[in-house]
């Protein structure tokens, strides 16, 4: 990775990996979409053990990576909250009565 020589040229990269990253997002979600519908209640959503295994992975790949697990750790809980709120809104919208 090159050194950048002023806060102009990081922000292009970061642009520059913003470009990448949300449309992996975007695919991401509809992952997160089509598992609504195999979810047999609105409690299924938050799949505690699910989370708990994407976490371990994503500190492993982090350590590989020489990035902080911690920081890691922390995007990805995050992200994970805001894809369960997605996914009990298609949730909703699939099973109105329960």
């Amino acid at each position: 990775m090159p050194e950048c020589k002023d806060l102009a040229e990081v922000r292009e990269h970061i642009d520059r990996l913003d470009r990448q990253l949300v449309p992996l997002l975007a695919e991401r979600a509809t992952y997160v979409e089509q598992a609504a519908r195999f979810k047999a209640t609105k409690a299924a959503v938050v799949d505690i053990p699910r989370i708990d295994a994407i976490v371990l992975k994503v500190r492993h790949l982090a350590n590989e990576e020489g990035m902080d697990p911690d920081l890691v750790e922390h995007i990805y809980r995050s992200m994970i909250d805001a894809f369960i709120i997605h996914e009990a809104k298609i949730y909703k919208k699939l099973n109105p009565d329960d």
